[in-house]
């Protein structure tokens, strides 16, 4: 039995140069203007088209890299044949020689011979090539393909198991919340202890499955399993709010689950709005569960903070960086601040995080975040219509501290618990709470 749970990226591994030229155009394409096959998207997406061995001639051409970057495209062809068994003679990787065009020819000539045996793959073959070239290049390098949402799945649906759980890096695992679908059918309870799962708890369409879960309700004992199937539901409407706001006594709670354009802005003006006509002790950002976004969203929030202040560093691998700065046209809000972080805290949330921390504008409280900070990337729209993102530059905190693959550490840790999850009981917040009455 396993338990698997899909979270924030890792460590991102600089193997990319600031720019991504091609030493010579994929062929095909020879006499086209320098850069163009490795072009940026343009406009709406292109509906995709099937992934064939020239769109990973195009990615290979587009990447500076190494003879191993077809060696790991070979060998997660190799896992495929194997994984399917199907083996054969002419899966055996060419002789390279560290010149890019004729490498390339010799490993095309190898995976067109693999599929004129195995026609009917040859597409499922590519996408498994790509796969493992991206996956070497290690970090934040993806290749994107357009979200595919079920035939019933509107606007504001979830879809997966319906739950959520706490992080898996401090054991045990349980559910923080249940959304609605197979989960609440099921019966689950945030507090419920999963044991083991055979299968992804967060897996995506299309490619999540029946999940069978081994639980434990701590506070009556009672052991079950129960084997979820994914599934379209409705998620209520107002936990699809980016920004919500509330006072709690004579302090603003303000709970942001993104930084999507305008993000920043909304914070703060329910802020000004909750504090109109009232004194305020301060405010609580709750950064819990905030997967990122717009940067400078997260520059703008800080800006209510901190003046005159570098925010955040990004770095090329030459060492070059360019310095975030405060935006000091900004009001600043003049009230104490603490924030709420944990590991759902990711991206542009670590941002913030980092900031708020180095910068001493107040006390972080949670868990450690998440440790997946991106920093800046480029783009390229493959022939398939898909998108290949390769990092340029990466993250620091104004401390120039490294945050990717090591996350913010809290001020004051406090975890959450199984129990604390059943009774409804927010110690975090508490925490906060008191810190802006001390």
């Amino acid at each position: 039995m396993r338990i698997a749970v899909r979270i924030g990226g890792a460590g991102l591994v600089l193997l990319l140069a600031a720019a991504c030229t091609a030493p010579a155009p994929p062929r095909g394409e020879a006499g086209t203007p320098a850069g163009t096959a490795c072009a940026p998207p343009q406009g709406p997406p292109e509906p995709e088209t099937p992934t064939t061995i020239d769109v990973v001639e195009q990615a290979y051409f587009c990447v500076p890299g190494t003879p191993e970057l077809l060696t790991a495209g070979f060998a997660a062809l190799v896992r495929r044949l194997n994984r399917d068994g199907r083996d054969l003679p002419e899966a055996a990787m060419p002789a390279l020689t560290g010149d890019r065009a004729a490498d390339w020819a010799a490993f095309e000539t190898r995976f067109r011979a693999i599929g004129d045996r195995l026609p009917a793959r040859r597409e499922e073959l590519a996408a498994a090539v790509l796969e493992g070239m991206v996956a070497a290049l290690g970090g934040h390098a993806r290749w994107e393909r357009r979200p595919r949402v079920p035939p019933d799945h509107h606007d504001g649906d979830g879809y997966g198991l319906g739950l959520r759980t706490s992080d898996p890096a401090l054991p045990p695992l349980f559910v923080t919340a249940v959304d609605g679908g197979p989960a609440r059918a099921a019966g689950l309870r945030p507090g419920d202890v999963v044991e083991s799962a055979d299968g992804e708890i967060d897996a995506v369409y299309p490619d999540a499955r029946p999940v069978r879960l081994r639980l434990l309700r701590p506070d009556t004992g009672r052991r079950w399993s129960v084997t979820l199937t994914p599934g379209v539901y409705p998620r209520d409407p107002a936990g699809l709010r980016v920004v919500r706001a509330e006072l709690l006594g004579d302090v603003v709670h303000v709970r942001m689950t993104g930084f999507p354009p305008g993000a920043a802005d909304r914070a703060l003006r329910a802020v000004a709005r909750l504090r109109a006509g009232r004194t305020a002790a301060g405010v609580v950002l709750d950064l819990r569960g905030n997967g990122g976004g717009s940067s400078a969203e997260a520059t703008r929030l800080l800006s209510a903070f901190v003046h005159g202040a570098v925010t955040a560093y990004l770095c090329a691998p030459d060492g070059a960086c360019e310095s975030d700065w405060t935006d000091d046209t900004v009001a600043l809000l003049g009230l104490p601040l603490v924030v709420l972080v944990d590991h759902g805290c990711a991206a542009a949330c670590e941002h913030v995080a980092s900031a708020v921390r180095d910068l001493r504008a107040g006390p972080l409280v949670g868990t450690r975040t998440a440790g997946a900070v991106p920093g800046a990337s480029r783009q390229v729209l493959l022939r398939d219509n898909t998108v290949l993102s390769l990092p340029t530059r990466h993250h620091l905190g104004p401390g120039r501290e490294v945050v990717d693959g090591i996350g913010v550490p809290p001020d004051h840790h406090v975890p959450p618990t199984a129990r604390d999850a059943a009774a409804g009981r927010d110690l975090a917040l508490d925490r906060a709470l008191t810190l802006l009455h001390q």
